[in-house]
């Protein structure tokens, strides 16, 4: 490996264990509420009720002063209406340090709850990986669908939902293709969820790869070096795709990053 590629991986490895445990990152979450598991609008743990907007469109909050609940910076004392956030780092409810974030997925609302004083990052001590390996770094071709697919796939927590796919990432090691179904993000990238032979051993139970665009003629570059832990590696409150059919590997790709440390 050059001393460039060293240095590039090192710092992207280091990169990723400041994000991780970031005051609001991943190894920050306590807990996902779904707002259709509390219909009376209590959820534990967090003060106020919440409920659905009856058009379906967002989230009526009610408190009280005593609740300590603030929106933008402002006490909630009354009704105020929430849409989904785009991230806990700019949730408008905040409980002391702690942010509440509203999110959506499949028509559903929910609440998250963010803390910088989580256990989970207190006792965070890095992201344990495999040696940077050149023959991991690969040509890929794009495939697309027609049109994107939409499969069921179980999740972390239990319950199976949509996970939308655009089309299947070729690649050859060793003079055997194999392929992975991937979903494409806003601007092109590529990701996908897969296993392998190393998944609940050498390495936790399934893990996320992304991709650069591919060019127009759907080459792209696919670096297994740059595999990553899934969120709910770092908290069970994440509710993570597992593999669809097809993206477990029958081999063992022993690069990217294995688990958390410890």
């Amino acid at each position: 490996m050059s001393t460039e590629a060293r240095q590039q991986w090192k710092a992207w490895r280091e990169e990723r264990a400041e994000a991780v445990s970031a005051p609001y990152g991943p190894l920050s979450l306590t807990g996902t509420s779904w707002l259709a598991d509390h219909p009376d609008g209590r959820i534990p743990g967090v003060p106020g009720r919440w409920t659905e907007t009856p058009d379906g469109g967002g989230v009526l909050l009610t408190a009280e002063a005593a609740d300590g609940l603030r929106a933008d910076g402002h006490p909630v004392t009354g009704g105020i209406r929430l849409i989904a956030d785009s991230g806990p780092a700019t949730a408008r409810v905040t409980h002391g340090a702690r942010r509440l974030l509203v999110m959506r997925r499949e028509g559903l609302w929910a609440v998250r709850a963010y803390d910088p004083d989580a256990a989970a990052r207190r006792s965070f001590t890095g992201i344990d990986a495999f040696d940077h390996d050149e023959q991991w770094v690969l040509s890929g071709l794009f495939r697309p669908y027609g049109r994107d697919r939409t499969v069921t796939v179980e999740n972390a927590d239990g319950r199976a939902r949509g996970l939308g796919l655009a089309g299947e990432l070729a690649f050859t090691v060793g003079g055997d293709e194999h392929t992975l179904k991937v979903s494409a993000e806003a601007d092109g990238s590529l990701w996908a969820v897969f296993a392998d032979g190393t998944s609940g051993t050498d390495s936790y139970r399934f893990r996320f790869l992304y991709t650069p665009a591919p060019a127009p003629d759907g080459e792209v570059a696919v670096d297994f070096n740059r595999a990553v832990l899934p969120p709910c590696a770092f908290s069970d409150a994440f509710i993570c795709p597992f593999p669809p059919p097809g993206n477990v590997l029958p081999l063992s790709v022993r690069a990217g990053e294995a688990r958390t440390a410890g």
